[in-house]
């Protein structure tokens, strides 16, 4: 857990250190070193996304993890590839740079798996012109990935990574976070804890001017409910009451009518089943139902999400949701479970927001404009989230960016900003890692 003396020490550094300009030495070879890279990085990209690394394609996802392992091993880091038996997914890529420990220390997070598994109809890229690609992951996130692996070798060659402390956990379940996510987590918020400064590699908002300081956090709900069975000529007596479906109608009604103004704050109800009675499918995501029009319903059954950019947030929208189920129908009762296995959110913090101003200026000062912080509405829970609380500063979004149809079918990013983001990051990262701590 990061200190107030640290947090104090790394928002003074991030203004202290913003002395330098494209023009010194040292950023002019990093940006020179991308330069000479970026073909060579494109190829790299072509050949992880050709690999189906869907969440649920154990060996696919090792096998992007294995390539980017021996570019990572080639530069110098101690990597490896983790076993994800007891959560049931593929694992994690690891890598670790022990530096001379003067500097800060930085963990950059990415992520090996896609939404597109074997038996999706996008399998491989294609370019859609010069500059756009389509292909499964090339935006969310194997451009992020390969823009981590481009800005690391900028700073070996310019000879800035001997003494950097660096740590690289490329998840293999971002997609699909593995059960329970306390073991699938764990090696994150275990090196989110040895960190200082947290970098993300997600596309954001696939838009090259903005970077994310706050993401929302989600979290699952089910919704239970209960009415007595009778005729439908008896609904509204004192002895049936209202039936579960009208209560499930009145709660639904009430969480948007109290919660729908709350800024930032989302709660989605995407699946429901009532009637008479009711069978829910093992996975929770469908099922069957019987019930009559003349029959007053007896069960209702709600899933949704629940999305806050503060815990403070979350845990009030939470308290609002129990008062409004336990203000029943006549005759009804209901109960609201929050599942396990949320993400937390990413908070904004000054941290956070002092970070987004040094990136702002190193992209000003290298000529690609100013970049300012992301609406948290436009950008979903991502695994920098597990950072928060643990590092004194945090961004994400530093991703491949320019493209459009995330976790579809028609999912594309612009090539053109893997050098881009790539030479932001590597300077950034040499910005920081010069001071001391």
């Amino acid at each position: 857990m990061f200190t107030f003396k640290k947090i104090s020490f790394l928002l003074f550094l991030c203004f202290s250190t913003l002395v330098f300009s494209q023009q010194n030495r040292t950023e002019k070879r990093l940006v020179k070193s991308v330069d000479k890279n970026i073909d060579e990085a494109i190829v790299l990209l072509k050949k992880a996304i050709n690999i189906n690394s869907g969440t649920m394609n154990f060996k696919g996802v090792i096998k992007v993890g294995e390539l980017f392992k021996t570019e990572l091993d080639a530069l110098g880091f101690e990597t490896k590839l983790t076993s994800g038996k007891s959560y049931n997914r593929a694992g994690h890529l690891i890598a670790i740079h022990k530096g001379n420990n003067k500097g800060p220390k930085i963990l950059m997070i990415g992520h090996l798996d896609t939404v597109f598994e074997e038996d999706s109809p996008l399998q491989e890229y294609t370019m859609v012109n010069d500059s756009i690609m389509k292909g499964p992951g090339v935006a969310d996130m194997k451009g992020g990935d390969v823009i981590i692996i481009l800005a690391m070798k900028a700073l070996k060659e310019a000879g800035l990574l001997e003494d950097a402390s660096i740590e690289i956990i490329m998840t293999g379940d971002e997609e699909k976070s593995g059960d329970p996510i306390e073991l699938s987590k764990k090696d994150l918020i275990d090196a989110a804890k040895r960190a200082d400064i947290a970098l993300g590699f997600e596309n954001g908002d696939n838009r090259t001017e903005t970077i994310v300081v706050s993401r929302r956090g989600s979290a699952g709900w089910k919704l239970t409910v209960t009415g007595n069975p009778a005729h439908s000529s008896q609904i509204f007596t004192k002895d049936i009451g209202a039936g579960a479906i009208y209560e499930t109608s009145r709660i639904l009604n009430e969480f948007y009518l109290q919660l729908s103004n709350e800024k930032d704050l989302t709660f989605n109800p995407g699946f429901i089943l009532g009637g008479t009675s009711l069978e829910i499918d093992a996975d929770e995501t469908g099922g069957t139902t019987f019930g009559k029009n003349n029959v007053v319903a007896q069960t209702a059954v709600v899933h949704g999400d629940l999305r806050a950019v503060s815990p403070k947030q979350l845990e009030k929208a939470k308290e609002t949701m129990l008062k409004i189920i336990n203000n029943n129908y006549p005759n009804t009762t209901a109960k609201i479970v929050f599942g396990k296995g949320a993400y937390p959110p990413l908070a904004k913090t000054k941290g956070n927001l002092a970070l987004l101003e040094q990136y702002n200026l190193v992209s000003q000062d290298l000529g690609f404009g100013k970049v300012e912080a992301v609406n948290p509405r436009n950008a979903g829970a991502a695994d920098i989230s597990f950072t928060s609380g643990y590092v004194a500063m945090a961004i994400d979004g530093l991703g491949l960016t320019g493209g459009s149809g995330d976790h579809t079918i028609n999912e594309t990013g612009n090539l053109n900003s893997v050098a881009q983001k790539a030479k932001i990051t590597a300077v950034l990262m040499y910005r920081l890692l010069k001071a001391k701590k």
